[in-house]
């Protein structure tokens, strides 16, 4: 399989990416857009004429969001709805009051190395929002997904994969001694092994889906860090919100990706699969168990049955 090349890379804005795009007419939905990189990913999209509707918690942060978006794009369909990742009522009721088509759908929303925590059903709390609560939302979308024909589902993971695998025995750290890196870890593989199976078990319905890996940038997400994120990252390899932005607005809007999918990007660009930490670049590369096909099933099997006996 060839990997996919473009012509941006790692300095690369969103903006860039998206000069000349014209979504006029599509829909988007862009999760955690009230901070970081999804305002970026999300004022991009809209800046090519997408109605894109900001999917956040704090609704009046998102409102400032989308006002600062249409002042600085012009485009004034971008719209905010209340969404908890970690509520699947919430999600439920996101889903149900969407009405119509939708052309892309950006699982942009995470934490990252948070302290042990789990939510009222007893999901270890990254699992919950990085993985679980893209998962109920992409479902409860699906109807939408398809009605477009060609929909994107753009899944926004990390390097930080490599730390660990799904670990299928004790997702939820009832026997581990819990670590917040390698829960980390573990949502960001589940975040790829979706993007392989949404794409195999909705290639019926033209929906493809991608994971991508943004890149070193300091935003809210290293809150639970004090900033830093990991501290392995060295001062080059860091990127602006707009860079890191870049790789989800073109995986989102590329003639270069249409109707491909569980793959995982990287500056722009496919990243090779590796087997072993240093095979690849620092931030590079993706580990083969997190596109293996039948971890990627056996995941999705295992988050439907998750959220069955949640009720």
């Amino acid at each position: 399989m060839t990997l996919i090349e473009t012509p941006f890379g790692f300095a690369s804005t969103a903006a860039e990416v998206a000069r000349g795009v014209d979504l006029r007419g599509r829909r988007a939905v862009v999760t955690g857009a009230s901070s970081g990189i999804g305002v970026e990913t999300a004022r991009a999209l809209a800046s090519t004429g997408a109605e894109v509707t900001l999917a956040v918690r704090d609704v009046g942060a998102g409102e400032r969001t989308a006002k600062d978006i249409t002042a600085s794009t012009g485009n004034t369909a971008v719209r905010v709805a209340e969404l908890d990742l970690t509520a699947p009522a919430s999600i439920a009721a996101f889903a149900s009051t969407w009405d119509g088509p939708l052309h892309l759908l950006v699982a942009n929303a995470g934490v990252m190395a948070s302290p042990e925590q789990y939510t009222e059903q007893g999901w270890e709390w990254q699992f919950a929002t990085n993985h679980v609560g893209h998962f109920l939302l992409a479902d409860g979308l699906r109807g939408a997904l398809a009605a477009d024909g060609a929909a994107r589902i753009v899944v926004v993971s990390s390097s930080g994969h490599q730390l660990s695998p799904v670990v299928f025995d004790d997702v939820n750290f009832a026997f581990r001694r819990y670590d917040p890196w390698l829960a980390y870890g573990q949502s960001k593989t589940a975040n790829v092994l979706f993007a392989v199976e949404a794409t195999r078990r909705w290639a019926r319905d033209g929906i493809t889906a991608n994971a991508v890996m943004p890149g070193g940038i300091f935003t809210n997400l290293q809150r639970h860090t004090s900033g830093r994120g990991s501290g392995t990252v060295p001062p080059e390899l860091m990127k602006t919100v707009e860079q890191g932005a870049a790789t989800s607005v073109l995986v989102a809007t590329s003639p270069l990706v249409e109707g491909l999918g569980g793959r995982y990007f990287v500056d722009c660009a496919e990243t090779p699969t590796i087997d072993r930490r240093g095979q690849a670049p620092q931030l590079h590369g993706v580990a083969r168990y997190a596109l293996d096909p039948d971890g990627a099933a056996r995941l999705w099997d295992y988050t439907e049955r998750l959220v069955a006996t949640a009720g």
